[in-house]
């Protein structure tokens, strides 16, 4: 009888690993999917509270200075300023891009530069083949990082220097344009109050006195209601200083702070199950794409 048949055609064995090589490679990119949906899982379980809040038009911080209509012209145009929800949304948006294009890129980088032939011997070495890798990573991420700031408006910087002091709330540009203004005394509390407390590091000792004025004011002025202020803003800033409403107006604020908090959780445990399943998913596919490479050696070995 003849054994022809029974011989490996080594053709075949070649054509099945390049197949097997296939698999790996999509279980990889599978692999660096999950493993992103991870990193932006933990990264959304920290700010997810605040998306929350946002979107309730709320902060437990503040975040941004709101300028009532009461204000004069020349302070209205700090309405410029960007929307604090709407920058939390376009940090996450970028973050998530930056994750996906370096991580994914440094890796299509790799594999060009591995066409040369100084490269592709210098890279059989797994250090510096990771080396490689993370310095292409730290390009590609501080690339786009340089291309996300210059997009941001200048108007932010002009608003930053106008709130911005060091020791004193009155060495401010605000606090020292509002003394040459006939602006209500109570007006100018809710703005120095709000430049006090998102000076860096909060300035609750200066804004203290002015939230007095303000809670002072509701109480026993006619006319509050008609300055313009948000109840939100109001509700943040005592809530930042006292740990709770203190006013009607505030207490308006606290049905939606209910809402959002039931919403928060709802959403952390959501985040929690994604988290949990994603690591599991990736650690199992990690261990199927490394149980097929070993395979592949092992033929290699024995073929070769």
């Amino acid at each position: 009888m003849s054994l022809e048949k029974y011989a490996i055609d080594p053709i075949k064995i070649e054509s099945g690993i390049v197949q097997i090589k296939k698999r790996t490679q999509r279980l990889d990119i599978y692999m660096i999917c999950t493993g992103t949906i991870f990193l932006a899982s933990m990264v959304a379980l920290f700010l997810q509270q605040d998306f929350v809040y946002g979107f309730f038009g709320l902060t437990i911080e503040l975040k941004q200075l709101h300028i009532p209509v009461s204000a004069d012209g020349n302070l209205a145009n700090l309405h410029a300023q960007p929307d604090y929800f709407m920058n939390l949304l376009s940090w996450f948006g970028w973050f998530i891009l930056k994750l996906f294009v370096s991580f994914i890129g440094s890796f299509f980088i790799i594999r060009f530069i591995k066409r040369f032939q100084f490269f592709a011997r210098r890279f059989k070495s797994f250090i510096l083949k990771f080396v490689a890798w993370l310095i292409a990573f730290i390009l590609l991420w501080s690339v786009l990082t340089y291309i996300q700031y210059e997009r941001k408006d200048k108007d932010l910087q002009a608003y930053a220097k106008v709130i911005a002091y060091d020791q004193d709330l009155q060495q401010s540009e605000l606090a020292q344009y509002l003394k040459t203004t006939t602006l209500d005394s109570t007006v100018q509390a809710y703005l120095l109050a709000q430049v006090a407390l998102l000076h860096q590091p909060v300035d609750k000792d200066a804004a203290i006195p002015y939230i007095l004025d303000l809670i002072n004011s509701e109480k026993n002025n006619s006319e509050f209601f008609q300055y313009g202020f948000k109840p939100e803003q109001l509700w943040t800033m005592q809530y930042q200083t006292y740990g709770k409403a203190l006013t009607p107006m505030a207490e308006t604020v606290e049905k939606q702070v209910l809402q959002a908090n039931r919403i928060s959780k709802l959403v952390q445990y959501f985040i929690i199950v994604i988290g949990i399943f994603s690591v599991g998913l990736t650690i199992l596919i990690f261990l199927l794409s490394w149980n097929l490479k070993k395979r592949i050696g092992r033929i290699e070995k024995n073929l070769f």
